[in-house]
């Protein structure tokens, strides 16, 4: 009982260490698993672990084979939540490179390494395409703290996010094939069995997943699930789905979960919310426990086997010649820049799956006395902790070197839909803003979808607010709720995340009677939600004025502020580009050559 209650707190702590150091967890979970685990043979009493999973094969917390058991049914978990978060809209203008890369990238990994590990640690070959066929993976646990902490570029985080994500089945499809070759000792006949059970894995996986996905979707509609049981209901099916798909193909059930996963979460279903958050903080817990566990089952020669220059050659061949490689290989026709493109293939960390599968394979292959097997496990772990600490530090270094940072973000998050929001974002999306509508309202998010915008629902109370991909380039905040607080909540939040261009709100009718006008006000002095909203309503459009010098300007701001149906909306420079006007206008700078936006009534420059 001390021992899980341990690992569980030991798990959570690294997490809590990782969120302050800005790392991903999947280090000091290692590092801890590792310290408890073998090394800690060093100073106990009688050389015994202080966490041990499996010892003499059936006794430990995991004795005979649960610990793989738990260990695959975990990771369907974790790679089915990542499913539900891949959306097909992020991947426009990246589509081919992403495919490319899980596709002639892994080919290039596969062969590459498995040449590199025999010749230089002389592993035998089945033994050398075993570790190759395990690292083609990049973790989708990894990638995404390296995503939320590193601002980088849309095209990039996409990439690296839906190869994370979808490359995972493909290395454990490959892993597993090479792996019942070496346990089976298949002769000549090995290629047709092979193409035959990656046809049927392929076959079985995408339909059980695409049946699933469905049959939940209907049960949800429907309603024939009570809502209590909803996330657990959910929890059930993917395991069931897991299993049966394991039975009916061997192992299939990674690439089912996930083809479920990615099919429910592009679905229309309302409580995908719910279902995702039980899903990321059980995903937590059990990358928490796992990461801990395999590090501590690992035995003090294993770890010894890496203190060999040739692990040291191997490494660097992996991260600076193959990677690469299969990065420009994959990307010759996308429209990725040389920057991009050398960003990526210098970030390729592997993670959950690699290590958890080098595992199980490593221990069954040692059990049945396969030469070289006591490898697999320690150089797996060195690539996933090498590449970790190497991408974790040095990303954010190497995008401003390349140049793939978002120094100045320029895309404009609005927080509330309605009637004046949506004319705005449409105005905006028309002269190529990247613009996000944002509500807790689905009929809102609905609306504002089918009217052509890009809307998305969320809470911005909740704490995952601001991890959401879609705001990935946000550098302006407009919040234009019918709610001063909600206005005020939603500045004061979320300022330095997605408003370090600038942050706006619409004032409050308090603010309007005393004619306050705060620094982080929208428009004018003289327009709350309920003036904007009678403008938009009698006359929703847009007119342009051409500014002569900034007297003209301020003349004209004041004139329009006289107005009943009209409202200053935008500054656009002689440059074109447009900024927005604040409700201290008077105190902006502007040039001549510049051109006034506003909305509502059209005037006369020449009517008093």
């Amino acid at each position: 009982m001390l021992e899980l209650a341990g690992i569980i707190i030991l798990g959570i702590f690294a997490q809590w260490i990782a969120w302050r150091t800005k790392v991903p967890a999947i280090l000091p979970l290692i590092i801890i698993g590792l310290f408890f685990g073998p090394i800690s043979t060093l100073f106990s009493h009688g050389g015994e672990k202080w966490i041990e999973p499996i010892w003499n094969g059936h006794h430990g917390l995991f004795p005979g084979q649960s610990l793989f058991y738990f260990v695959s049914l975990s990771i369907g978990i974790i790679l089915f939540e990542g499913g539900l978060t891949l959306k097909q809209t992020e991947i426009r203008g990246v589509e081919r490179a992403i495919l490319n890369l899980i596709s002639i990238g892994s080919v290039v990994t596969f062969f590459g390494a498995g040449i590199a590990a025999h010749f230089i640690m002389n592993l035998s070959w089945p033994i050398s395409f075993l570790f190759a066929g395990l690292i083609i993976v990049t973790g989708p646990t990894v990638i995404a703290p390296i995503l939320q902490n590193v601002p980088l570029n849309r095209n990039i985080a996409t990439v690296l996010k839906w190869e994370g994500i979808l490359i995972d089945p493909i290395g454990a499809l490959v892993a597993v094939l090479v792996y019942e070759f070496i346990s089976t000792g298949a002769g000549s006949d090995f290629t047709l069995h092979a193409l035959q059970s990656f046809a049927k894995i392929l076959v079985i996986g995408s339909c059980l997943g695409f049946a699933s996905a469905y049959l939940l979707y209907f049960l949800i509609k429907q309603k024939l699930i009570p809502h209590y049981l909803l996330n657990v209901f959910a929890l059930a099916l993917v395991l069931g789905v897991f299993v049966a798909s394991d039975l009916l193909a061997h192992e299939s059930g990674l690439l089912a979960v996930v083809v479920m996963g990615m099919v429910l979460g592009n679905l229309d279903v309302e409580e995908m919310k719910e279902i995702l958050h039980f899903k990321e903080a059980l995903s937590i817990l059990l990358i928490s426990v796992l990461f801990i566990l395999l590090s501590a089952n690992m035995d003090i020669d294993h770890l010894m086997l890496l203190l060999d220059w040739r692990v040291g050659v191997l490494f660097l061949v992996i991260i600076l010649i193959l990677r690469p490689l299969g990065v420009f290989l994959s990307t010759t026709s996308s429209e990725l820049t040389q920057n991009e493109k050398l960003f990526i293939s210098w970030v390729g960390p592997r993670g959950i799956v690699a290590a958890g599968i080098a595992s199980l394979f490593g221990l069954r292959l040692v059990d049945k006395n396969i030469p070289d097997a006591e490898y697999i496990t320690p150089l797996v772990f060195m690539v996933v902790l090498g590449t970790v600490l190497l991408n974790a530090t040095t990303a954010r270094l190497m995008a401003r070197a390349l140049g793939v940072i978002q120094d100045k973000s320029n895309g404009i998050l609005i927080v509330g839909i309605n009637a004046v929001s949506k004319l705005i974002a449409g105005y905006l999306q028309d002269h190529n803003r990247h613009v996000i509508l944002v509500d807790n309202n689905d009929k809102n998010v609905k609306k504002a979808q089918n009217e052509g915008l890009k809307a998305v629902k969320a809470n911005i109370y909740e704490d995952d607010f601001q991890s959401n991909f879609d705001f990935i380039d946000m550098g302006y905040l407009m919040a234009m709720t019918s709610s001063a607080e909600v206005n005020k909540f939603a500045v004061q939040k979320f300022r330095a995340s997605f408003g370090e261009e600038g942050t706006f709100r619409l004032i409050s009718g308090n603010e309007l009677k005393k004619r306050e006008a705060p620094k982080e006000g929208l428009f004018s002095k003289v327009d709350d939600y309920i003036n904007v909203g009678e403008v938009v309503r009698d006359f929703p459009q847009f007119h342009e004025i051409k500014i002569e010098s900034a007297e003209h300007f301020h003349n004209l701001i004041a004139k329009i502020n006289k107005l009943v149906k009209s409202v200053p909306f935008l500054l656009k420079d002689e440059n074109g580009i447009l900024n927005i006007i604040p409700s201290n206008a008077e105190e902006i700078e502007v040039k001549a050559g510049s051109t006034l936006i506003y909305i509502g009534q059209e005037f006369s420059e020449e009517k008093e």
